[in-house]
């Protein structure tokens, strides 16, 4: 029997307060539970926490519930990738150590049932958005986070969360569909499509949920958030389609 594709993102777990965050890591558990008879791969494709840095022998608290049960999943040979996004790029051997889970720094290219996805969690992509660029090759360069790494964790681990708090998950505004052509990871994928088919772009970040046909037999998916939309991504071996849990 052929097991499904599953993708999701941008959990931010953490934010905006501890008693919001432990209700949506209850859900995102109840949605694991619900897949995971037909779950062949798991792609978490970024910002599964609102922030995160490993120290060499430290690790944020919290979040115990999700990793028994991608620890779980794992052991019961579910192959899991966890991206890094632009809140938990500092994710470093952790997950791999203690769960078996493949961590993807960038983008991962992998074919399917005669399909070919391109996945990423989006952050970085496309025109524009000059000042988060700079911030992000700072960010993920090795001499910053072991700078930073120096610093004790009650005041790194603080100050990170702090930092996460100051984005737009922070604000109440909704997104909204800003039409193809000002989509840039829509524009990022047709600009690939010049030089490489790929049937499927799957990202995350853009905290909105969207299915948008690129033409040529190839489609874009964004996974969209868990703060409101509860949205994931399904490959059953045929299509990848978008689709909800538990809609409010």
């Amino acid at each position: 029997m052929t097991k499904n594709l599953y993708f999701a993102s941008d959990f931010h777990l953490g934010s905006p307060t501890l008693e919001t965050s432990r209700k949506r890591e209850d859900r995102v558990i109840r949605w694991l539970d619900a897949i995971s008879p037909t779950c062949g791969e798991l792609f978490l494709v970024g910002d599964v926490f609102d922030f995160w840095f490993e120290y060499k022998t430290v690790v944020p608290k919290g979040f115990i519930r999700l990793q028994g049960k991608l620890a779980s999943m794992s052991d019961a040979g579910i192959k899991i990738y966890f991206f890094k996004g632009n809140h938990d790029m500092w994710v470093d051997d952790y997950f791999t150590t203690e769960m078996g889970i493949q961590i993807v720094s960038d983008d991962l290219v992998i074919e399917r049932s005669g399909k070919k996805f391109y996945i990423h969690h989006g952050d970085g992509l496309g025109p524009g958005d000059h000042k988060y660029k700079f911030l992000r090759r700072i960010f993920r360069n090795p001499v910053c986070q072991w700078l930073f790494s120096l610093v004790p964790p009650r005041i790194g681990l603080g100050f990170g969360i702090w930092w996460s708090g100051h984005s737009r998950l922070a604000s109440s505004t909704e997104e909204v569909f800003m039409g193809e052509e000002n989509e840039w990871l829509a524009v990022y994928a047709k600009e690939q499509l010049k030089r490489e088919h790929f049937d499927y772009f799957i990202f995350g970040h853009r905290h909105l949920p969207l299915s948008v046909d690129l033409g040529d037999g190839s489609k874009y998916i964004n996974t969209g958030e868990w703060i409101n939309h509860c949205s994931y991504a399904e490959f059953d071996g045929k299509d990848l389609s978008l689709k909800y849990f538990e809609e409010y």
